[in-house]
């Protein structure tokens, strides 16, 4: 406790590197035991990186194609898939929980007055299901399980008073597409965003991949690789930031959806599940699309803080 926040100043005064490569390697050097990161700025060819472990006990060298399990970056392909489902008319923004999930009615406090568009801007006052006790030691496996871990609870706050992040919210928007499509909203993803992108290293789960392709992850104090812990989507850095450079210069949209999108939700994301942690960022001034994958995470968030000092040197360095 008293050492790791000396790590934090440490990153952050060390002398910048004269390259990417160079602080990839000094952030292992930190404790990080794999990074990754893809850098396509405008006026060069995509950049690579890789540093530390694919697989620790294995000795693998990381791989900079290797898939990651991306977290709550999937929250801006959920937040497309919605904008498209209501350009089309499948979904209306202004509908509430209780239109489109009545059984959850008496369950969820204020079900008739939360729309999808506070659900999609974290602006519902629903508790977070994944701010249960012990939740990521014992994670839920299923939807009804999922909810019966907020079930009855009060709000935190009434409908678009106030604004707190949580995955209860894009829990039930996915159970909208489901419902509303006849079928699971991640084939929906694949056929209207990764398709046209030709983005075919994004999955929605850990079951569709090789697992020797996706690359290891570790919490500090855990003695196991959490890689076959099934967390929803896993993506290479290059297929996030292909859909990213999409997503900020619009070419992911037809006609209107832009505007749509735009009404709702935000151009960037990042992501955590034991083991991964994820950034994906586009950069107007330097015209550039960052994504940074790192493979250690622990319970104090340190290792965010660190990533988070590591990535602004990162762009310090391309800026120079």
């Amino acid at each position: 406790m008293f050492f790791v926040p000396w790590l934090l100043v440490k990153a952050w005064i060390l002398p910048l590197p004269n390259t990417v490569q160079e602080q990839l390697d000094e952030a292992i050097a930190h404790g990080f035991d794999g990074m990754i990161v893809y850098v396509d700025q405008a006026g060069s060819a995509p950049q690579y990186f890789a540093s530390g472990w694919h697989n620790l006990e294995s000795e693998i060298p990381a791989k900079p194609q290797a898939l990651f399990k991306i977290a709550s970056i999937s929250k801006l392909y959920d937040a497309v898939a919605i904008t498209k489902m209501v350009s089309n008319g499948k979904l209306s923004l202004d509908k509430t929980i209780a239109d489109y999930l009545p059984e959850l009615k008496g369950s969820i406090e204020n079900a008739e007055e939360i729309t999808l568009r506070l659900m999609i801007q974290h602006r519902s006052g629903i508790p977070n299901f994944t701010d249960a006790p012990n939740f990521w030691a014992i994670p839920t496996k299923t939807f009804e399980e999922s909810v019966a871990l907020i079930s009855g609870l009060p709000a935190n706050f009434k409908p678009d008073e106030g604004y707190e992040y949580c995955n209860t919210n894009y829990l039930l928007l996915n159970k909208i597409m489901d419902n509303t499509l006849g079928y699971g909203n991640f084939q929906f993803i694949k056929e209207e965003i990764l398709t046209p992108l030709n983005l075919n290293n994004t999955f929605g789960s850990l079951n569709e991949v090789n697992t020797n392709h996706v690359m290891s992850g570790y919490h500090v104090g855990h003695p196991h690789d959490l890689k076959e812990e099934d967390h929803g989507m896993l993506a290479t850095a290059e297929d996030v930031g292909i859909f990213l450079r999409a997503l900020n210069d619009g070419t992911l949209f037809e006609p209107g959806e832009q505007e749509i999108y735009s009404s709702i939700y935000e151009y960037e994301h990042s992501g955590w599940v034991p083991g991964y942690q994820s950034f994906a960022k586009y950069h107007k001034d330097i015209d550039a699309v960052i994504v940074e994958f790192y493979s250690t995470t622990d319970a104090k968030l340190y290792n965010w803080n660190l990533s988070e000092i590591i990535n602004n040197r990162i762009i310090k360095i391309l800026k120079k």
